[in-house]
């Protein structure tokens, strides 16, 4: 019978290097929240129980996580990782089941690393505990676990170590899965005798070794379990993420011409046959359809692109703006909140905001909507392949009816009927020979002027 999960999540660190008003674990990564990230990965697992462990900045974590119905627990002093598990205990009461102890500022951790934690628990031989290693380029000052095979023999933190103990290349990234019968008991006896007087959640290892009862180590590769305490090592872990997140849409089938220069969200969706020119950035909330071309230098955020749609070079694209099939938005045109049509296009230079656009219908270059005034917004609609001329101001409310022209550098006002023409221009003042009188003028005002 498959054990019961739950997880506590470390994240009452104060994060003072990161030298922000945002609480560390809130950082985001690819337009998420670390936290946030990591309880994702826990989810997968379908956890019966979610503690996050906050202190400092407990606000801005406890509205985070609050529509997610995460248990919370404080630890009021910061007197080790020991010290902050053992603040969950309440909150795991009548629990019977194993416990994954995470941290909010390593969001990296994928849910297949954590299920095999949870499987060599449950093993055969019954370690007490299973902790995380991993092999860094630069040991430093992490901790040191000293193994045979995979039987751990001995933790130390780098602080109290030997010499040839921070030889050792094994290094302990703080992750554990633990037996919830086990976890507060063998806490309950863990000290603070050692350089730093705090309560190491290690200890628990050596502790359940003194009773006899060995410990097992699985490995991972750096990067996943990669912390974050600077901004430095926040832009590590986003790019740790970006290049994954890159091979990943490759190997689905979608082409990058220059992938290090594709910035992708948590969330974004691409089909196949996609085509994602250089500096190209998705935003959260972004589908892309099969065989949709987004050109150079484009910023997406909350949009559908269904099949065989192109944009940009240059275009934006923000929440709310859907378009269908084979629709073509082109450069620096910013669509907001806005349907486009099946096979529509607006090529040049516009904004569409607040705005359905018809199936086949045409916007030229320099349209605008216009869609506020300074309180409320309003829409526009634009009928199947009315054509919108270039330069044109359409002041919501207002309709374009199917089949219906709007001259250039009209404003329209009033609703234009199916089929009809409207051009909204003042009437043009011809004065012959004016222009020429005025620069004569001007040349001999200029003249006076330098002679003094």
């Amino acid at each position: 019978m498959t054990q019961p999960i739950a997880a506590i999540i470390l994240a009452a660190g104060k994060g003072t290097r990161m030298k922000s008003d945002t609480h560390k674990v809130l950082h985001p990564v690819a337009g998420r929240p670390m936290l946030l990230h990591l309880l994702a990965s826990v989810d997968a697992l379908s956890p019966e129980r979610r503690v996050v462990v906050v202190g400092a900045g407990r606000e801005q974590v406890e509205t985070a996580v609050a529509p997610l119905g995460v248990g919370i627990a404080v630890q009021s002093e910061q007197l080790g990782t020991g010290h902050a598990v053992a603040q969950a205990e309440r909150a795991l009461a009548g629990f019977d089941g194993t416990v994954l102890i995470l941290y909010g500022d390593v969001p990296l951790v994928s849910a297949d690393t954590m299920r095999r934690m949870v499987d060599r628990l449950g093993a055969a031989d019954a370690p007490a505990c299973v902790v995380l290693g991993f092999r860094p380029a630069d040991p430093a000052a992490y901790g040191r676990i000293l193994a045979d095979g995979d039987r751990i023999t001995r933790m130390v933190e780098y602080k109290d170590a030997s010499e040839t103990e921070r030889a050792v290349t094994l290094c302990n990234s703080g992750l554990m899965a633990v037996r919830s019968a086990d976890l507060f008991a063998l806490l309950a006896r863990v000290g603070n005798d050692n350089a730093a007087g705090e309560y190491y959640l290690p200890d628990i290892v050596m502790l359940a070794a003194a009773d006899g009862r060995a410990s097992a180590v699985i490995e991972t590769g750096e990067a996943e379990v990669a912390g974050v305490n600077s901004r430095a090592e926040l832009a590590g872990v986003e790019l740790a993420w970006q290049q994954r997140r890159r091979a990943q849409a490759m190997a689905d089938g979608a082409t990058l011409i220059a992938p290090e220069t594709v910035w992708f969200a948590h969330d974004t969706v691409l089909g196949r046959d996609v085509v994602v020119e250089p500096n190209v950035v998705f935003g959260p909330g972004v589908s892309v359809g099969d065989r949709v071309t987004i050109h150079a230098f484009s910023h997406l955020e909350g949009a559908v692109l269904e099949a065989g749609v192109s944009i940009g070079p240059y275009a934006r694209l923000r929440p709310g703006a859907v378009l269908r099939e084979g629709a073509r938005i082109g450069n620096f045109v910013e669509v907001k909140a806005a349907e486009i049509g099946a096979g529509a296009k607006a090529n040049h230079l516009s904004y569409i905001g607040d705005a359905s656009v018809g199936d086949g219908a045409n916007i030229g270059a320099g349209t605008i909507t216009c869609n506020y005034d300074g309180y409320f917004k309003y829409r526009t609609v634009i009928g199947p392949r009315a054509f919108i001329g270039s330069n044109s101001a359409l002041i919501a409310p207002v309709t374009i009816g199917a089949d219906a022209i709007v001259g250039a550098g009209s404003a329209v006002t009033r609703d234009v009927a199916d089929g009809e023409l409207r051009i909204v221009r003042a009437e043009q003042l011809v004065k012959p020979g004016w222009a020429d009188r005025f620069h004569d003028a001007m040349k001999r005002k200029k003249a006076d002027r330098a002679k003094g």
